[in-house]
């Protein structure tokens, strides 16, 4: 059996071999994954308008298509966390811009998003322009566990399939406590582990998915309640909506069974780096961690009193 630990990098088996990165490192391991895989996100999973490099929301009630599942996953963020217009807003681990330049389009918000990546800081810089939304965005590079604002500086810290690249998760819990004004509020999507302990298959799933996706780790449901509550977060609440999450697991894995040979060949050619194929492989992996019940997904609300 394999143990996944908190707070401990298993990326590329760094752990086991004992050649732990630094945190400089992870930074630049996880800023490198992105800026290698930007056009096969755009390709393979999101487009020039929804610039989501997350999972999509599928409502039960109306039928979405890939696009619009994306979309609909900003929009259930902003209500069940109360978010208003007049609120400014800290999007940690904002990516290409995606949803900064959402709540700024559809709702008028001014949102700052940080990135370890130069490259995505541009990337969302030149996106926003096309979106006609530069004015009310700021795009910086900053670690969001160690921020350069000041203290209350945002009314709401918005962390969409981010947080769980922090190697300790409570560091951005209790960075966003710094920067978030008295009552302001936290909400984080992610993907969270139901188990600590892994046969050799599903260990292998869980390496591959965090190697290819740049994450040291993953938290459960309960670690990460007791990380907000120990921050001294109030009115926490965990949303479970991996059901409505399934069908974009099920696009993923059939997008990556369908692009297998292009990925084979472009490989084999050596067009592929180590980061897009890792990236690849997880699209594969990731469906193994879902349908075997071994991770779920969830949003997380929180209020600083």
């Amino acid at each position: 059996m394999y143990t996944l630990e908190p707070n401990q990098d298993y990326r590329d088996q760094s752990l086991r071999d004992n050649a732990e990165l630094s945190s400089t490192e992870l930074q630049a391991d996880a800023a490198k994954h992105y800026d290698d895989c930007y056009n096969d996100y755009l390709v393979a999973w999101c487009n020039r308008d929804n610039l989501a490099l997350h999972y999509g929301y599928w409502d039960e009630v109306k039928p979405y298509d890939q696009h619009q599942a994306l979309l609909n996953k900003n929009q259930v963020l902003y209500e069940k966390a109360g978010i208003q217009a007049g609120d400014k807003v800290l999007d940690a681990g904002c990516g290409i811009g995606g949803s900064t330049i959402w709540m700024a389009k559809q709702h008028g918000n001014r949102v700052t998003g940080i990135t370890i990546s130069s490259k995505q800081a541009d990337y969302a810089r030149q996106h926003a322009k096309r979106h006609g939304v530069a004015e009310l965005v700021d795009f910086e590079v900053a670690d969001f566990c160690a921020t350069p604002f000041p203290e209350a500086s945002f009314d709401v810290v918005w962390a969409l399939e981010s947080s769980c690249h922090a190697l300790h998760k409570g560091d951005f819990l209790r960075e966003a406590w710094r920067v978030l004004k008295p009552g302001g509020r936290i909400v984080v999507c992610d993907g969270f582990v139901l188990q600590r302990q892994f046969n050799e298959q599903q260990w292998q799933a869980v390496v591959t998915c965090l190697n290819g996706w740049a994450v040291p780790n993953l938290c459960s449901r309960d670690e990460f309640t007791g990380l907000l509550e120990q921050q001294g977060f109030q009115a926490i609440v965990c949303h479970d909506i991996t059901a409505q999450t399934q069908a974009s697991v099920e696009h993923m894995f059939k997008v990556a069974k369908r692009l297998k040979p292009v990925q084979t060949i472009s490989q084999w050619l050596g067009l592929r780096s180590k980061a897009q194929t890792a990236n690849y492989l997880v699209g594969l992996a990731q469906h193994q961690l879902f349908t075997e019940k071994l991770t779920e997904y969830c949003i997380f609300t929180a209020q600083k009193a």
